[in-house]
């Protein structure tokens, strides 16, 4: 009997989801505007670089510029379910890492009051997929963003909504476009290891600060390289913010940190620029990390004095210190971040930023 029931249950199931599917209409997102990217000139619409650096960067920098980290389509709907249709350049997968943030969707709603909520998740099943993101809302109108892929890069995308429901540009500049914030950095900038695509710190403080942040995170290859300096100095920026230490060793950062700072402040020298530390937990016990971390730091400080000494203007620098408190729990493996350490970033970084921009 009670297997019976049980089967019943999975039909049941199943039906309800054929049927909310039966009616759901996909709208190609193309013709919705997208957030966090530092340049239009791109090879396919979810990339972060120029399609002039494919030829001029190592391989492995290009292909992360592929992936979608920091960018989120925006739009309105009246729809009482959003749902997604999307595929994904790879299909990575990690072992430290959610599927989610890794080729995954992360949907945000503007409330009332104009603060940005969760409202669901498109959870990946492989390079092709589908997924409701929320369902049973009240049919009214809102505003959506729509938080793309962090570790994998999306090739194509549509949006489903009630087969009768409308869907639209969105009519509300937030988060605003102007004056966009600019991060760089290495793999715990991409993202990792975030459990969803919206838990990553720059999209965390898009949404606190309600203006556009532009992710320019490379795991494994924040190393300073001229041509990603030079990506930033074209954006009209109010900040930008330099955290290229957990890649970047004291060798790059004595040979290359002064060429990629001058080439984003020749072109915006009033602009204020922020140096971050780094931290590793691992180096807590790990005395040849410890000794490897110390020596990073003290470099980049050594560099930022230098700047000091030539009376360069609008630099600050932030101590890895206190940025994702001291008891340990806030990364996944000792290096990367979890929620708990993005939110404890977030929080450090948000009064910093809000000085600096106003």
């Amino acid at each position: 009997m009670n297997k019976v029931i049980f089967m019943f249950l999975i039909l049941l199931f199943n039906t309800n989801i054929y049927t909310q599917e039966s009616n759901i209409r996909y709208i190609n997102a193309d013709i919705f505007p997208v957030l966090g990217k530092a340049t239009e000139n791109t090879l396919t619409r979810y990339e972060r670089l120029p399609d002039s650096l494919q030829q001029m960067i190592s391989p492995i920098l290009w292909n992360l510029g592929c992936n979608s980290a920091g960018l989120a389509v925006r739009f309105r709907s009246n729809s009482s379910t959003i749902a997604a249709k999307w595929e994904v350049r790879e299909d990575v997968t990690l072992n430290i890492m959610t599927s989610t943030a890794i080729k995954g969707l992360d949907l945000y709603c503007l409330n009332e009051d104009g603060k940005w909520l969760f409202a669901g998740s498109g959870h990946p099943q492989g390079k092709s997929n589908q997924a409701i993101l929320a369902t049973d809302m009240l049919p009214k109108e809102r505003e959506f963003m729509l938080y793309l892929s962090l570790y994998d890069g999306i090739t194509s995308l549509a949006i489903g909504i009630d087969s009768l429901a409308s869907i639209k540009q969105p009519q509300i500049d937030s988060p605003k476009q102007t004056k966009p914030i600019v991060f760089y950095g290495t793999s715990i900038m991409q993202g990792g290891c975030a459990s969803r695509p919206g838990m990553a710190h720059t999209n965390i403080l898009e949404r606190w600060f309600n203006r556009e942040c532009i992710n320019l995170g490379f795991r494994g290859n924040g190393l300073l390289d001229p041509e990603i300096a030079e990506v930033m100095a074209g954006v009209d920026a109010s900040l930008f913010i330099l955290d290229f230490l957990p890649n970047a060793t004291a060798k790059h950062v004595k040979e290359r940190a002064d060429l990629f700072y001058s080439i984003i402040r020749s072109k915006h020298p009033d602009v204020p620029i922020l140096f971050t530390e780094t931290i590793f937990v691992r180096s807590t016990f790990n005395e040849q990390w410890k000794k490897e971390i110390q020596e990073r730091n003290k470099a980049l400080q050594s560099f930022f004095n230098s700047l000091k000494r030539r009376n360069e203007k609008n630099i600050y620098y932030l101590s890895a210190k206190d940025i994702i408190g001291h008891d340990g729990e806030a990364t996944v493996d000792g290096v990367h971040f979890t929620d708990l350490g993005f939110m404890r970033y977030a929080e450090v970084l948000y009064p910093i930023l809000k000085k600096l921009i106003e």
